[in-house]
Formats: C-alpha cells, sequence, structure tokens
C-alpha cells in the first residue's frame, strides 16, 4: 500500500509508464536506448547536435512537447560537447559514458522497483523512505542509492523529465536544457558547471559508487501537536538560559573542505538548487556541481516555507574547482574520503536554509529577525534530539520547562541537563548515549545511534549576505544563537575575509568570556535591530555592541575596586 501511495505522488513526475503495476519505458524508448547503449558505430551518435537529435526522438517517444526544452538547448549540446569539450574527452563521452547512460536508463525501472521494495522495511525499519513527492509541511525522509541517482540524473541530462505539471507543485526545474542553453550568455562559468557534471557521469561510468543519500524535509510545526517541534516564538527566544555553543572563526577555507564532524550550511534558494541548472554560480550553485547527486533532490522537494528547512545526508564529491561566480572553473577530480554511517551514507551532511532575499531595513523587524533565527533553528536542529526539544517545547513554547529544574524524562534524569548534553563538557556520555537508545526504540528504529551525535556542529559563513542583501554581521550572531540552541557542540564560522567581519573574533570572546545566554544575545540583539529599525542608529552590530561591553567592563572594574 505504502509503496502504490509514494508511486502515485511522484509517477506524473516521471518519464516512466505504470503497467500491470510495474513500471516501464514505452517500446519505442526501449529500442533508442538500446541503439544508445551499443555505441556510435551502431546509433550513429558521435557529437553533440546528433546526440540532441536523439535526445528529441525519445522525448517525443514520451509525448513530450517541444515547447517544454529551452530555446538553443540544442545549440547547447553541440557547442559544448562539440566544441568547447576537448577532443579527447568528447571521443571517451561519445563511445564510453553515452553507452553507459543509455544502459542506465534502461534499468531505471528494474532500479524503481527495487528501491520500492526495500524502502519500508530496510534502511529505517517503521520509518518511510520510500521515492515520492515530499510536499510542504511533510516533514520526512527518502533514502536513495547512489546508483538510483545516477539514473534519476541521466533522466535528467537527456531532458526527459515531464515539466508541464511543475510548476503547480511549486517544484524547481529538473533537466538540463536550461543549463546548455545559458552557455552563450555566460560562457565560461557555465561551461565550467558542465564541465562538472560531464566529469560526473565520468566518473559513475567507470565505477558507480554504492552508498546511500538521504534527502529529509525538516519542519517546525505551526500547531502544537505531541508528535512535532513547534515553532518557537519572539518570548522563547528572549527567555532562554541555554548556554552559547562553542565558536571557531576562519578567515580563510571553504565550509566543504573543514574536516570538523558538521552540518555544512548550504545557503540556499527558497527553491532547492536556486541557479545550479541556469546560469547562477554562487556557493548553492556550486555545491550542487560538484557533490551533482545534491540535484536529485530538486525532482521531489518543493519549494521551502518560513518553518521548513532540508537536510542532505551521503552526497560524494566529485570535482575540485577554483574561483567564485565569473571566475569559477573546474579543476580535476576530487576523490571524496569521507567515511561511510551505519547506513552507507558518507558522513556529509549538507542543510539547505534559504534566507530573506533583499530584505533591506526590514530584517531588522522582529517578525524578520524572528524568521531568520527560527530558519536557522529548523536547519540546525538534530532528529535525536527530538525527544529532549519536545519536552523543552512544552507547555509554554520553546521553553516552557527550562526554568523547572525538577522536570524529568522517562527516565527519571533531569531535562536540563539532558539538554546541556551535546554542547558542554560533561562526564555523562552513557547518559545522552541511553536517551538516543530510547528515543529510537520509541520512534520504532531498530538500528543503533548513527554516529556520536552530540559531537556532530554546524558549519557555515556569509549566509543570506552577499547577493541576498543581508546584514553578515546581525547573520553571523543569529546563526551562532540557533546553534545553540538547537544543542549543537560547537559552530564553525567562515567569514571569507569579509570586512564587516573583522571584528567578530573580538565580540564573541567578550561574549564568551562573560557567559552570556542564548536569550541574553538574543535580547541585545533585539535592542539593536529596534534601534536600527527606528534610525536611532546606523553603524554595524559589533561597533554599536562594543562600547556598550567596554563600559559595562569599566562599571564591573569600578565597583570591585570600590
Amino acid at each position: 500500500m505504502e509503496k502504490r501511495e509514494d508511486l502515485k505522488s511522484i509517477l506524473p513526475f516521471l518519464p516512466l509508464k505504470l503497467r500491470s503495476s510495474s513500471l516501464v519505458w514505452p517500446p519505442s524508448v526501449v529500442e533508442a536506448l538500446n541503439s544508445l547503449s551499443q555505441g556510435p558505430l551502431h546509433s550513429n551518435v558521435d557529437s553533440g547536435e546528433v546526440l540532441f537529435i536523439a535526445i528529441s526522438d525519445i522525448r517525443s517517444s514520451l509525448s513530450l512537447p517541444n515547447s517544454s526544452i529551452a530555446y538553443s538547448a540544442s545549440h547547447g549540446f553541440a557547442l559544448f560537447l562539440d566544441d568547447l569539450l576537448p577532443r579527447a574527452a568528447a571521443a571517451k563521452w561519445f563511445r564510453v559514458v553515452v553507452p553507459y547512460l543509455a544502459t542506465l536508463l534502461l534499468k531505471l525501472p528494474s532500479l524503481l522497483e527495487t528501491h520500492y521494495e526495500s524502502a519500508d522495511g530496510g534502511v529505517l525499519r517503521g520509518v518511510k523512505t520510500g521515492l515520492r513527492l515530499l510536499e510542504s509541511q511533510e516533514s520526512g525522509i527518502i533514502f536513495l542509492s547512489q546508483e538510483l541517482i545516477g539514473a534519476l540524473l541521466a533522466c535528467a541530462l537527456f531532458c526527459l523529465f515531464p515539466t508541464n505539471n511543475r510548476g503547480a507543485k511549486r517544484l524547481p526545474m529538473i533537466n538540463f536544457d536550461h543549463l546548455f542553453a545559458c552557455l552563450h550568455d555566460h560562457y565560461e562559468e557555465v561551461e565550467n558547471k558542465l564541465k562538472c557534471i560531464v566529469h560526473y557521469f565520468g566518473r559513475i561510468c567507470s565505477s558507480m559508487p554504492l552508498g546511500y543519500v538521504s534527502f529529509e524535509r525538516k519542519v517546525l510545526s505551526l500547531e502544537c501537536t505531541p508528535s512535532c517541534i513547534p515553532y518557537p516564538k519572539e518570548k522563547n527566544w528572549s527567555q532562554s538560559n541555554i548556554s552559547l555553543c562553542h565558536i571557531v572563526i576562519t578567515v580563510s577555507g571553504l565550509i566543504e573542505d573543514q574536516s570538523r564532524e558538521a552540518i555544512e550550511v548550504d545557503f540556499a534558494n527558497m527553491y532547492l538548487g536556486g541557479g545550479a541548472l541556469v546560469r547562477g554560480c554562487v556557493q548553492e550553485e556550486i555545491r550542487f556541481m560538484i557533490n551533482p547527486e545534491l540535484i536529485a533532490g530538486m525532482l521531489f522537494l518543493p519549494c521551502m516555507t518560513d518553518n521548513e528547512a532540508v537536510e542532505i545526508v551521503g552526497t560524494e564529491r566529485f570535482s575540485s574547482y577554483t574561483g567564485y561566480a565569473s571566475s569559477f572553473r573546474f579543476n580535476g577530480d576530487y576523490v571524496d574520503k569521507k567515511d561511510m554511517d551505519v547506513l552507507g551514507r558518507r558522513k556529509t551532511r549538507i542543510v539547505a536554509i534559504d534566507a530573506l532575499c533583499s530584505p533591506g531595513k526590514s530584517q531588522y523587524r522582529p517578525e524578520c529577525l524572528l524568521r531568520e533565527i527560527n530558519k536557522a533553528f529548523c536547519g540546525f536542529m538534530d532528529q535525536f534530539k527530538c525527544h529532549q526539544y519536545q519536552q523543552f517545547l512544552k507547555d509554554d513554547g520553546l521553553l516552557g520547562l527550562q526554568h523547572d529544574q525538577n522536570v524529568k524524562d522517562s527516565g527519571g534524569r533531569s531535562i536540563v541537563n539532558l539538554l546541556s548534553l551535546g554542547h558542554t563538557s560533561t562526564s555523562s556520555q552513557e547518559t545522552e548515549e541511553t536517551s538516543e537508545n530510547q528515543l529510537i526504540r520509541r520512534e520504532g528504529h531498530s538500528h543503533q545511534p548513527l554516529d556520536n551525535q552530540h559531537e556532530i556542529g554546524v558549519v557555515t559563513g556569509n549566509w543570506g549576505c552577499g547577493a541576498f542583501g543581508g546584514d553578515p554581521q546581525l547573520k553571523a550572531m543569529l546563526q551562532w544563537i540557533a546553534a545553540s540552541q538547537a544543542l549543537r557542540p560547537f559552530i564553525l564560522y567562515c567569514t571569507f575575509g569579509l570586512e564587516a567581519l573583522q571584528m567578530l573574533d573580538q565580540v564573541t570572546q567578550w561574549i564568551v568570556s562573560h557567559q552570556w545566554t542564548v536569550g541574553e544575545l538574543w535580547n541585545v540583539l533585539v535592542e539593536y535591530s529596534s534601534q536600527r529599525s527606528r534610525g536611532e542608529t546606523r553603524v554595524g552590530f559589533f561597533n554599536w555592541i562594543l562600547p556598550s561591553l567596554c563600559s559595562r567592563d569599566a562599571m564591573l572594574n569600578n565597583s570591585y575596586d570600590d
């Protein structure tokens, strides 16, 4: 039953047909793919121009209208594969890679059948993990094998996904036709994005990876229900007594290159992937090019609303690169050496959170501050602490129990003590592991805890700044607060040398030395934002707060002298 429901939701967005309860390609498509699989001597597909003609014929067999493919896509295929790709690489592409991809596409029906057979009783017993449309406000998780992802991305390369009803479901584009069509106007960065894609297909052709990738929609519930984490209110943040987590500032290095085990923040568009498959080439788009398996999520994840985030675990990195935006360049192969977890996923955890776009002065308003802090909190939440959050959020929203030191969990331990685990030093690691095991049993999971979840921090940077126009000092503080409230042990902040954040280390050191809580920093941030919104100050948060910090220290020192 669950398989049929999952398949029913995603089938309109797949190029396959359902016949006698089985997924199939139409006979004419099977014939065309069989021809391609036998190589250019049989299919005569030995150039980008001819490949696009073959793709168009397959699309016609699937009754996909010509109007749904990007204008100039045919020229883009010819330009890239016949002129821009080095001759030796192009020869290998048509002789080896295209036949392999055709064979992989022929396997797609059986890969999906195998996927659905194992989805609801395999990696997470009792948890629905099958491929389906994961609608907005529907928290859930999908597990896909890397081989199935490869086949889905081959569909995207051949532009075989139906597009007529994606807009109604607020789904991002998934076919690669617009990316090829952009070659003329945005030459070098788009060319290098395509080089990453071609390199990915060449890699899986030579050695198909055998791991898994999970795609999870995380939701802060707008209604208080026993099984959900509610959307926090402003007073909840204001009253928080949670300690601020450890913060490390680095001016160099990239989020994806950090070695510490952590959630890596994707500065996302509300539509997952943003401009990855068009002309965009900033942080999110680059990540989707070097980890192309991320693109698969664009098939079934509608756009995020204010109370949602998407966490993707297990994608493999295939490409090295240099530059950013117009200077982005493919820089050869990358061998991903990340360890695997017990579910067969690489320990690469990427969370997509979208910031307010071009908020201007409105970003200092209370409702905007709340929106951004809750968006980050949703992304940073640790699902293994779900039970702790539920206890923590009981009664009065986010912080209803934190002042009651006598509230106990089902094992008789103080909830406050449990909440402190994971971001402060403790000699009771066994308590954390016991709590996680209880949660797993309560949720019906049969496996042991995936990893030492309490050790997983957050690696981020100037989220919502740059093209989105956010205040980097404000966003840095909000992310630190959110990571702390999510009980993450640390946040590693990459400033990328941004001048506005030169004093970030100085400010955070002072705050840490005075042992501020989440609530105290939030309240100071709200006061600054209120003054900024009313036009009472025009200086940045750091210049605004440092004089008050220094004067506060001076007053304390004078009182001690007296």
